[in-house]
This record gives structure tokens, C-alpha cells and sequence, in this order.
């Protein structure tokens, strides 16, 4: 976890426990409770998480994603008392982890019972993974935004399909079934992300943030950002003139193939870059932290960044 992060989330932990104990001591938590017409009641960190509980579950759960608004931004969510009575009386509880969304983490520690799914506890299948940049920086510990890698996405899946048929037994074979379907597309859509590689060895990047670390190593893609630049873009401190220079010439001299732009983290600093690469003629290949609204279907979105990626990319 960042540091950015880490200053954001400080001052919050008291005010999600007490809102969590608070709801509880009024009667709103308590005994866990199924959803609507008898579904599995589930309560996702965001919509990501969310979106692959519907897959596994289908009409058999009731997802409720805290985080749903493309607009916000699961670091520095402000939980409510609302978030913390659906926390306390759901069936199952799934978040990130890695002090992405400690919110949630915050919440589902007041919680009894069974323990929650977490995606995330600071390794991938992969091992440790830094913040990658080219020339093997290390931009300060391990990337948590683990719903790039398809690893880690499907052998979530495989847990929720378990708890689900430990609280459902009469669906356990469906959720199994479900599960393994949908673990075939992900590997249709890793095969995919090795495919970019393949077709496009030798590819540079400039990230704005590290958000697609898993999607870019997994293509064989150089992430090229300077050290200094992202460390600062991570600790929202400013950026060394130094550094903020050889982005700017790495985009305007066409060193790279393409931006990667995390369109839910937006500051002068990533404006800059983004107003460079369009005038360079270089593609910007745009990426998000939670399902775009209208979206629902994980392998629909993360199909639509790699076809992205895999176009700007052959330009």
C-alpha cells in the first residue's frame, strides 16, 4: 500500500468502527440475513467484486456494490451508516484488499461469523509484485489492484462459489458450474492479453497510474514511467521538474506506443500528459478502477480495455 493511501485512510478508521459498532448496538446488525426472495445476500467493497459474485451466483444472490459510482474512488470512500447496516447483515462479504479499500476492511472487522473473501493480502499467484516501471524500479511495494490479473479474479471465483454452496448446499453444483464457466472466459481473456505480446513485442508505456500493472506484465509490455514521476503521482506530491520532463519527452518523441490513463484519477499532472500524447499523435488507451456505469459485466469491461491496449498498441 501506498502512502497516499495510508494518509487518506488515518482519520477514517475510528469513524468506521464507531458507525459499524454504532449500527449494531441500534438492532441494524446482527444475525446475517438473506436477500430478496430468499437470494444469498452480498455486500462487494465495489463493483468489480460485485460484478464477479453475479457471475458465480447468478439469481440465486443479491449484490450490494458499496463503491458503484464511477466517480468515486475506493481509497477514500467515506463509509456511511447505511454501508455498515448492509456490511452487518449480509451472508457473505467480498473485498480487495491490500489497503485498497480499507473502508470495507474496517467494517468487515466488526463483523461475526464467517470471514470474509478477500482478493487481495499482498500476493498475487505470481508472488510479490512491485509497481512495475522499466529498468525494474520498484515504485513502493506491491500493486493491489489485483482485478487486472486473472489469476487472482478466477481463483476469487472459486471462492465465492465455495462459500455459496456452503450457505446454499441445494446450489452448490450450480455455483460450481457457473464458476467454471466463467473461469473458461478468463482464460479466453488472458490468451488474449498474451496475444498483444506475441503481436506486438518490444511495446513501451507511459502510465499515469499504476492502475494496469497485472494487464501490462501479463502482455509483455514495458511500463516505461519514470521512478520519481510516479512515486510522486502515488504520494500526490509534485512531480520533480526532471521527471515531469522525461515523460513529456518520452510521449512527445514518440519513445512510447502508447498512454495508459486511469480516467478516475485526474490532476493538472495527468492533464499535461494526456494534451501531450494527443498532440504527438500517440494513442491513450483510457482504464479504470470500477465498471463504468451501464456495465455490469466483468468480462465485457476488462475484454473492452485489452481490445484497447491491444489497438493502440498495433497503431
Amino acid at each position: 500500500m501506498n502512502s497516499r493511501r495510508a494518509r487518506r485512510l488515518l482519520g477514517t478508521a475510528p469513524v468506521l468502527v464507531a458507525l459499524a459498532l454504532g449500527v449494531a448496538a441500534c438492532g441494524g446488525g446482527g444475525a446475517a440475513q438473506p436477500g430478496a426472495g430468499g437470494a444469498i445476500s452480498v455486500v462487494a467493497s465495489t463493483n468489480v467484486w460485485g460484478s464477479v459474485v453475479r457471475a458465480v451466483g447468478g439469481d440465486h444472490v443479491q449484490v450490494t456494490s458499496i463503491v458503484n459510482d464511477p466517480s468515486a474512488d475506493p481509497h477514500s470512500y467515506q463509509a456511511s451508516a447505511v454501508d455498515a447496516a448492509e456490511v452487518q447483515s449480509a451472508q457473505l462479504l467480498v473485498y480487495n484488499g491490500g489497503g485498497y479499500d480499507d473502508f470495507f476492511a474496517q467494517l468487515a472487522g466488526q463483523v461475526t461469523g464467517a470471514k470474509p473473501i478477500v482478493a487481495f493480502t499482498g500476493e498475487t499467484e505470481h508472488g510479490e509484485q512491485p509497481h512495475g516501471s522499466e529498468g525494474g524500479h520498484d515504485h513502493g511495494g506491491v500493486n493491489e489492484h489485483v482485478w487486472y490479473d486473472p489469476h487472482v479474479v478466477a481463483a476469487v471465483a472459486d471462492q465465492v462459489a465455495t462459500r455459496l454452496g456452503e450457505i446454499d448446499p441445494a446450489q452448490r453444483e450450480t455455483f460450481t458450474g457457473n464458476a467454471g464457466a466463467f473461469t473458461a472466459k478468463l482464460h479466453e481473456l488472458e490468451a488474449q492479453i498474451v496475444k498483444i505480446g506475441t503481436d506486438h513485442p518490444g511495446r513501451k508505456v507511459v502510465a499515469t497510474e499504476p492502475i494496469a500493472h497485472y494487464l501490462l506484465e501479463a502482455a509483455g509490455v514495458t511500463d516505461a514511467t519514470p521512478h520519481d514521476f510516479a512515486e510522486a503521482v502515488e504520494n500526490e506530491t509534485d512531480v520533480p521538474v526532471a521527471a515531469q520532463q522525461e515523460v513529456t519527452d518520452l510521449v512527445s518523441g514518440k519513445q512510447v506506443q502508447a498512454v495508459v490513463n486511469n480516467t478516475q484519477t485526474v490532476t493538472p499532472v495527468t492533464e499535461k500528459v494526456i494534451g501531450t500524447a494527443r498532440d504527438a499523435g500517440v494513442p491513450v488507451v483510457e482504464v479504470t478502477e470500477t465498471l463504468p456505469e451501464g456495465t455490469t459485466d466483468y468480462i465485457a469491461w476488462m475484454s473492452g480495455q485489452v481490445n484497447a491496449l491491444a489497438g493502440a498498441l498495433s497503431k
